[in-house]
């Protein structure tokens, strides 16, 4: 288990991450060690977070939110799970034909805030829950934001299935499926934000092998009034694909705003 203070430092380091411009921040993902697959069997995934996209040399990835779900709707348990100094990694024994979805996702609020007696500043992070219950009513310049983010890659054993969305922040939709993806070919995707198109949002994705080149090599997009993008992929490979919005539609009444992220790990093949 990760240290708490650990926790937090991490937590901080995402939420900045889905905010930020990617050249200028450390980012989310996911690697897995395949992710189409002819017939079950174990794959891995590692997890971290840095600037050299699919490269482990900043900090793991935190694990708190994750949630696998098997092509019939049902949950998996990750096994071996571990946590180190650059990356996380977990292990998934893949039973059933289909796509399996895996996710970290994320919920919470954070505050500064002084403390009325003493004046001392102050903060919090964490569930919604949980700041009624250590966050004073009655605190001095009390600031308040909400987050919703999801980071999430797709493994498909033999035929691509469904998956079902979850309505809730940002996520994708699968136009073009995510394990059916070819360089060279068009992939189109929607954007849901809570359930309904998420349009006019910017898009960025971009190709694994930054510390290989000079230029990050990002494609920006923007998505259409029904919340859809079209990509060409022009090489096979590792990418990771991210929107990010904010709106006011908070759950806590004293946040003013809602900070909305997300990211998926795919990979292009060859023809």
């Amino acid at each position: 288990m990760i240290h708490s203070s650990f926790q937090r430092v991490l937590a901080t380091t995402i939420a900045l991450a889905l905010a930020t411009p990617l050249a200028q921040a450390h980012s989310a993902f996911f690697v897995p060690s395949s992710t189409v697959l002819s017939k079950p069997q174990w794959v891995t995934i590692d997890g971290g977070t840095g600037t050299d996209m699919f490269f482990f040399n900043h900090g793991p990835l935190r694990l708190d939110g994750l949630v696998v779900t098997a092509p019939d709707g049902s949950a998996v348990a990750p096994e071996n799970l571990m946590i180190g100094k650059v990356r996380s990694v977990f292990d998934l024994n893949l039973t059933q034909t289909g796509t399996y979805r895996i996710a970290n996702a994320n919920a919470g609020v954070s505050a500064r805030y002084k403390d009325k007696t003493t004046g001392q500043n102050k903060g919090f992070r964490g569930t919604a829950a949980n700041f009624e219950k250590e966050v004073p009513a009655d605190a001095v310049e009390l600031q308040v934001n909400e987050s919703v983010s999801r980071l999430e890659t797709f493994v498909t054993v033999g035929k691509p299935t469904a998956f079902t969305p979850t309505g809730v922040g940002l996520e994708l939709i699968a136009v073009t499926h995510p394990n059916d993806l070819y360089s060279g070919e068009e992939a189109t995707f929607a954007f849901h934000l809570d359930g309904q198109p998420a349009a006019g949002l910017d898009v960025e994705i971009v190709p694994g092998g930054i510390r290989y080149r000079d230029k990050i090599g990002e494609i920006a997009l923007k998505t259409d009034a029904q919340g859809r993008i079209t990509v060409k992929w022009p090489q096979p490979g590792l990418y990771r694909l991210e929107v990010s919005t904010r709106d006011s539609k908070t759950t806590v009444k004293q946040a003013k705003e809602r900070r909305l992220g997300y990211a998926v790990v795919l990979e292009v093949l060859s023809q």
